[in-house]
């Protein structure tokens, strides 16, 4: 069951409802009406009448409703940089990044969608700032302005636009594959070669639909992946991974196909002795693309996470160097 929660940032005193619905865009009145559960205002249960003011703190329990729009929802978000056409964030490791099935609140659309409407009310501006609170109720591009996506459990770098043309102009850089994408893994084992690609067709695994794998010419879809070998010890790797293409579980079939599944990976990976307690070791670190009215690729970089600092301490492998 979603639950949502923010401050109140309005003139004067109006109902609750009527301030999550007309001022804070969360759902329609009618949709208050049907889905809501509880409701609290500064800790307290409260019905939907209840008058609020300025700095009240709420909460609100919702009846999930698949398939229905992405509800906007205040989240920490790690923001890399944020302009008036798009935000870019590092979006942490066990955050789905669209509400599915089992997922329908928590997302990174959830929360981009909160921030957007936050900054729109506030006037916007450039820079990476927070905004506070949830105020006005802007219109948003579709699937909160997302043109791609990670894993839940890839953490790193990923951009969203703000506007639907700054969405259709970051879509067609992913779609003709001008946009440029950088990962770091840490693998099981290593390639053969201190670099390479990775070049076949994937489709769903027939024995388990969670999972894909390698496929005949013409069955599936085309995946190209390139890689180099960025450090080796104690049998794991550091590799950097670029992404030619934009298949589900690219690079993580890949790995394993190569021989070095990731450490870490639930699903293409087998069980570690050395790292037991490893999750995905999967970020994307660095995206290049050209954001709206400028000639030249912006070049992003989201920061190496702990847990690959913990892991390349211990095998004695350079982190690496930071940087455009």
């Amino acid at each position: 069951m979603p639950e949502y929660s923010g401050t109140v940032a309005a003139e004067g005193s109006l109902r609750l409802d009527r301030y999550l619905a007309e001022i804070a865009g969360l759902l329609s009145r009618s949709q208050l009406k049907s889905r809501v559960e509880a409701a609290y205002v500064n800790g307290k249960a409260v019905k939907l009448s209840k008058p609020v003011a300025a700095g009240d703190r709420f909460t609100v329990r919702v009846k999930d409703e698949e398939g229905g729009s992405t509800v906007a929802q205040e989240l920490p978000l790690s923001v890399l940089y944020e302009d008036g056409e798009v935000v870019v964030v590092d979006k942490a490791q066990g955050m789905v990044t669209h509400p599915a099935h089992g997922n329908w609140s928590g997302t990174l659309a959830n929360g981009l969608l909160w921030r957007m409407r936050a900054r729109s009310a506030a006037g916007g501006g450039e820079g990476g700032g927070e905004a506070g609170g949830m105020a006005g109720e802007a219109a948003a591009p579709a699937r909160a302005g997302i043109v791609h996506r990670l894993d839940k459990d890839t953490s790193g770098v990923i951009i969203a636009a703000r506007t639907a043309a700054a969405q259709d102009f970051l879509a067609a850089q992913f779609r003709d594959r001008s946009a440029r994408k950088l990962y770091l893994a840490i693998t099981q084992g290593r390639p053969r070669e201190d670099r390479g690609r990775a070049d076949g067709w994937l489709a769903r695994d027939p024995r388990d639909r969670k999972r894909f794998a390698p496929a005949a010419e013409g069955v599936g879809k085309r995946a190209v992946s390139d890689w180099k070998v960025l450090g080796f010890s104690g049998g794991y790797a550091l590799l950097a991974l670029s992404p030619r293409t934009g298949r589900t579980h690219q690079l993580r079939v890949h790995c394993r196909q190569l021989g070095c599944p990731i450490l870490g990976d639930p699903i293409y990976g087998r069980k570690d002795g050395r790292f037991p307690q490893a999750s995905l070791m999967l970020h994307a670190w660095r995206l290049a693309i050209r954001l709206p009215g400028r000639e030249e690729p912006s070049r992003f970089e989201a920061p190496l996470p702990d847990r690959f600092k913990t892991i390349l301490d211990a095998l004695g492998l350079p982190a690496p160097e930071g940087g455009a």
